[in-house]
């Protein structure tokens, strides 16, 4: 049987919701799991009979809050699968778990899981669907990055390419863990029968937002690409980055995030197997897009 373990990070500020997600945690059909919450330089609310946490001193940023949880589960040991959902979803669904077990156990080839994130309503923003222009989000099949908010991951496969990069702070680390997975020969799933719901946001709501995503951008690049590749992504996203038509204020944070990262090393640097480019590019998304 597939174990699970379920990682969850926590500013203090959305107590009422967190304890909804909780609770579909709980519901969720099929052997219990361990649950640990991990409070980001905050005092943690009271928690239900069974769920764990851990107070940090200080906000480590998403890579470096899940990195805990997943030492924290290592430390217990038993979980096989690490599913990390965000503090203000929740799991409509009470099969998800099931599901996540039949996943991984028919499929020794699968590293890890992305979930579709529907808003109340049941929609998927583009943003949220791992698929160039956002398409196809009730269709499930193979892609080349996942969802933070709510994805699961086979644990030897962190094992294997390492933890999210903690540097990184906000923004990107997902897409370096999935690089790092795809590289090492794991397939990537995305599932639209596993769903996380999660109120409608826009991700320029983080203070960080553009400054992180110019900055951790340039260092995707420069720590996972192929020499010749390096320019046309980052010129691929300046392009697009403009093309949105940000605010001045924050296409002048990106290009100071953008700056930043080429200033300042991330290492270490292991560019992807060209094999792997091609990989991508067969499922629809270079690494230059």
């Amino acid at each position: 049987m597939t174990e699970i373990g379920v990682v969850v990070l926590t500013m203090g500020d959305r107590p009422n919701e967190l304890r909804t997600l909780l609770d579909s945690v709980a519901a969720q059909e099929g052997d219990p799991v361990t649950t640990v919450v991990i409070g980001q330089g905050v005092e943690l609310p009271a928690l239900p009979d069974g769920v764990h946490g851990v107070e940090l001193a200080e906000n480590l940023g998403i890579p470096g809050g899940r990195n805990v949880g997943l030492q924290w589960l290592r430390e217990r040991g038993g979980a096989d699968v690490v599913v990390v959902l965000d503090d203000d979803g929740m799991l409509p669904r009470t099969d998800t778990f099931r599901l996540i077990r039949e996943a991984f156990a028919d499929r020794p080839d699968l590293g890890v899981v992305g979930f579709r994130i529907a808003d109340e309503i049941g929609v998927s923003q583009r943003r949220h669907v791992p698929r160039p222009g956002g398409r196809n989000p009730l269709v499930s099949g193979s892609v080349t990055t996942f969802l933070g908010g709510g994805h699961a991951i086979r644990m030897a496969v962190i094992d294997q390419v390492g933890d999210f990069p903690a540097p990184f702070f906000y923004a990107h680390e997902e897409t370096d863990f999935a690089w790092r997975a795809l590289d090492a020969g794991w397939e990537i799933d995305y599932r639209a029968d596993m769903v996380l719901r999660h109120p409608r946001t826009e991700a320029s709501r983080h203070a960080v937002y553009y400054r992180n995503t110019g900055r951790n951008r340039v260092w995707l690049a420069k720590r996972h690409l192929p020499a010749v590749l390096v320019p046309v992504y980052l010129a691929t996203w300046a392009a697009y980055t403009v093309a949105q038509r940000p605010s001045a204020a924050g296409l002048a944070a990106w290009w100071a995030g953008f700056f930043e990262g080429v200033r300042v090393p991330c290492p270490p640097r292991r560019p992807m197997r060209w094999r792997t480019v091609w990989r991508m590019t067969r499922l629809g998304r270079p690494p230059v897009i």
